[in-house]
C-alpha cells in the first residue's frame, strides 16, 4: 500500500506497494517488544477503534503506555501516531467502501440515532461484535473443534481473569450434554493436578482476553507435549495462544465501554456447544427432557 499525496507530508511511508496496515504489522509482528505486540494485537483487531482514537484512548485499551503507541508507530517507519492513524484510516475507510458494493435501500435501519446515549452505544458496539465475529469465524475450523471437543474423553478449559466465568459456563454447557470437562482458572494445586491429566485423548480449550494470560500459554505447550488436541479462544488474531494451538477461533470484543465486550464470546462458545449437541443424537435424547430454553 502506497502513501499518496493526500496522507501526511511527514510519514516515511513504510509500508509496501500492496500491503494494508495490518497486512504490515502481521509481517513484522515477531520483530516488536512485549508490549508493542499488545498494540499490534490491538490495531489488528480493532482497526476502526484505532482509526478515531487518540494515543492515549489506544493505550488504555491496549493496557499500556501512551509512549509506547508512539514508539511502536516509529518501529513501524512513522513519524509518530498521527501517520499510524492516517494509515488506519486509509485502512478502514477502504473496508466500508467494500462492504457498501451492492448496498442501497434494502439496508436495514441503524439500531439507534446518531444521539446515542452511552447505553445505546454499548449495545450497538455488542452487535457490531457478533456481526463481525460472524464474517471472521472459519466454518472449518468450528467444525472441526466441535468434533473435537464432541468425541474427547475429557476437556480442560483453561480461562483466568476475566474470561473465568465464560470459561466456567462453557463447562456447564458440556457437562449438559455428558462430557467430562474440567475448569482451570488459577495457579492453585487442584488447577495443577486437572492439567497432569493431559494426554492425547483429551482436548484443551484455552480462552483468552487481550494478551494470553501465562496460565494459558503453559497449559497449551504442555498439551501439546502431551499430544493433547489444542483450541484457543480469543479476540486476538495475533496471540501466543492462537499461534500454539491447533484450532484458533476469534471473537470481537469491541466496546466503547471501560471493559471489552463478551458477548460474542458467549455467542461463541454457545454455537460450539449447539454444534455438538446437534451433531449427536443421543446426547440430544437424553437432554430433550429438560427445559433449557
Amino acid at each position: 500500500m502506497k502513501r499518496t499525496a493526500s496522507s501526511s507530508t511527514t510519514a516515511l511511508a513504510p509500508i509496501v506497494d500492496h500491503q494494508t496496515l495490518t497486512e504490515y504489522i502481521q509481517s513484522r509482528f515477531d520483530e516488536f517488544s512485549r508490549s508493542q505486540k499488545d498494540v499490534a494485537q490491538y490495531i489488528v483487531d480493532h482497526l476502526d477503534e484505532v482509526a478515531f482514537q487518540t494515543a492515549e484512548e489506544l493505550a488504555r485499551r491496549a493496557n499500556t503506555s501512551s509512549s509506547t503507541v508512539v514508539r511502536f508507530s516509529q518501529a513501524l517507519g512513522f513519524h509518530g501516531f498521527p501517520d499510524l492513524q492516517d494509515a488506519a484510516r486509509d485502512e478502514y475507510r477502504r473496508r466500508v467502501e467494500a462492504r457498501g458494493v451492492g448496498g442501497g435501500a434494502g439496508e436495514p435501519e441503524p439500531l439507534f440515532g446518531l444521539d446515542q446515549s452511552p447505553g445505546e452505544a454499548s449495545i450497538a458496539a455488542d452487535h457490531l461484535a457478533v456481526e463481525e465475529t460472524a464474517r471472521r469465524v472459519s466454518r472449518s475450523v468450528l467444525d472441526a473443534a466441535v468434533e473435537e471437543i464432541g468425541k474427547a474423553d475429557r476437556v480442560i478449559i483453561v480461562a483466568a481473569d476475566q474470561v473465568a466465568y465464560f470459561g466456567t459456563y462453557f463447562r456447564h454447557l458440556l457437562m449438559l450434554l455428558g462430557i467430562p470437562t474440567d475448569i482451570v482458572a488459577s495457579h492453585a494445586q487442584e488447577g495443577r493436578a486437572r492439567l497432569a491429566r493431559l494426554d492425547e485423548n483429551a482436548v484443551l480449550v484455552g480462552i483468552t482476553a487481550g494478551r494470553a494470560h501465562p496460565l494459558v500459554v503453559r497449559s497449551l505447550q504442555l498439551a501439546r507435549h502431551r499430544r493433547a488436541t489444542t483450541i484457543a479462544i480469543t479476540d486476538a488474531t495475533l496471540s501466543e495462544a492462537a499461534k500454539l494451538a491447533q484450532h484458533s477461533l476469534f471473537y470481537s470484543s469491541n466496546s466503547p465501554s471501560f471493559v471489552r465486550s463478551h458477548v460474542a464470546l458467549l455467542s461463541l462458545l454457545q454455537a460450539m456447544a449447539q454444534g455438538i449437541y446437534a451433531n449427536d443424537g443421543a446426547r440430544a435424547d437424553r437432554i430433550r427432557a429438560y427445559r433449557l430454553k
